[in-house]
């Protein structure tokens, strides 16, 4: 019994018998795992076949649409060449017609162009000729400037150079009843000017006889020594002056509170004011302003414009006194209005009693007209009853 055990097993013990069995129990067991392995096998190469059948039944249609999409394509580019070519025909055929617009207009361009630079040569010479005569013009300027430094080195004609600049200058932006040249005053001087304020019976005195000798050796100074003699003999010069011009152009009640000293030259009304303020501050005390031509334009224009104001009150009076009037004409009017507004009243009351009295003539014509004859002894009573109405 103990040659039968085969093995043991956790205690069991096995014989050959129920080895033989076990194996052959594996042995189908493997026989069937093969059997349901292959058949595994053979439903997936059915699937994958008709996969692949499906698969080139989609690759074929593919092919197909392809083929369709390749011919279309072909058939557009055809297309695409045809028009291509036809563009292109049409395109080189617009260039070349730009291109002879283009010769054309740079043709007529360089024409203009040529017409334009000979009008240019034309103008250019027409200037050149003008320039020269601006040549000749400057030349002849040198010699009025060298012969206006002789004016100025001449202290008579220098004054009068000043009067006439000044006097320039107020003809020009005044009218004639606004300034007085040379007039007389009553202590028996004569300012260079007078200039009328609007509102004011007082002018404003003007003195153009401002001394420049001392500014003349001031340019000509070569050292310090001669430099500060030039600017003493300015000093006393035009503080000499300015004492002059407050004492006979300002007078009480005749005069302006304040007399103008007009400078022919900005640069020396620039040197003083920059160089001699203290000149200039002892003028203000004086109550007598020095002016360059620019300040005397300036001066000029304020009574320009008070002469401007003067002038719009009084025509502004003139105005209201119109306007017065005016409003005067239209309330009798308005009184004219309302006499002819009572006018028409009674009239149309009077034409409604004329409606009224036609309309009883027409009414009394109409029962005449429908009366008979047989009633001609009621006509009195009749005619009395409508009277009575």
């Amino acid at each position: 019994m103990t040659k039968d055990i085969l093995f043991q097993i956790s205690g069991y013990a096995v014989t050959p018998v129920e080895a033989a069995v076990a194996l052959g129990c594996a042995g189908v067991a493997a026989l069937l795992l093969v059997l349901l392995t292959l058949m595994g096998s053979g439903a997936a190469r059915r699937r994958e076949a008709r996969e692949a059948a499906f698969r080139a039944e989609e690759a074929e249609e593919r092919l197909q649409n392809l083929e369709r999409l390749q011919a279309e394509a072909t058939g557009r580019l055809q297309a695409f060449a045809s028009t291509l070519g036809q563009r292109q025909s049409d395109l080189a055929r617009g260039v070349s017609e730009r291109l002879d617009a283009v010769g054309t207009r740079i043709g007529d361009g360089l024409s203009a162009g040529g017409q334009a630079t000979a009008d240019q040569l034309k103008k250019l010479e027409a200037r050149l000729a003008v320039i020269d005569a601006a040549g000749a013009s400057i030349g002849a300027l040198a010699g009025q400037v060298t012969d206006l430094r002789a004016i100025l080195a001449n202290k008579p004609a220098r004054g009068a150079f000043g009067q006439g600049r000044m006097e320039a200058i107020l003809k020009d932006a005044l009218p004639p009843s606004a300034v007085t040249f040379q007039a007389q005053l009553s202590s028996g001087v004569r300012p260079d000017a007078l200039i009328r304020l609007p509102g004011d019976p007082r002018p404003l005195a003007v003195d153009a006889k401002f001394p420049l000798e001392g500014f003349e050796r001031l340019r000509l100074a070569e050292n310090s020594e001669a430099t500060k003699a030039a600017e003493a003999k300015v000093r006393t010069d035009v503080g000499r002056h300015v004492s002059d011009v407050a004492q006979k152009y300002l007078v009480a009640g005749e005069t302006q509170d304040v007399a103008l000293l007009f400078v022919p030259s900005e640069q020396i009304h620039a040197e003083l004011a920059e160089k001699f303020d203290d000149v200039v501050a002892r003028a203000h005390r004086l109550r007598v302003l020095i002016v360059s031509p620019s300040l005397m334009m300036l001066a000029v224009q304020i009574v320009q414009g008070l002469t401007r104001d003067a002038a719009m009150r009084e025509q502004g009076q003139l105005i209201q006194t119109e306007v017065g009037r005016l409003l005067d004409d239209v309330r009798r009017v308005g009184e004219r209005v309302e006499k002819l507004k009572s006018h028409f009243g009674q009239v149309v009351g009077d034409l409604d009693q004329i409606a009224i009295s036609t309309e009883k003539v027409t009414r009394r014509g109409m029962r005449l007209e429908q009366m008979e004859l047989g009633e001609a002894a009621s006509l009195p009573a009749t005619i009395a009853r409508e009277a009575a109405e």
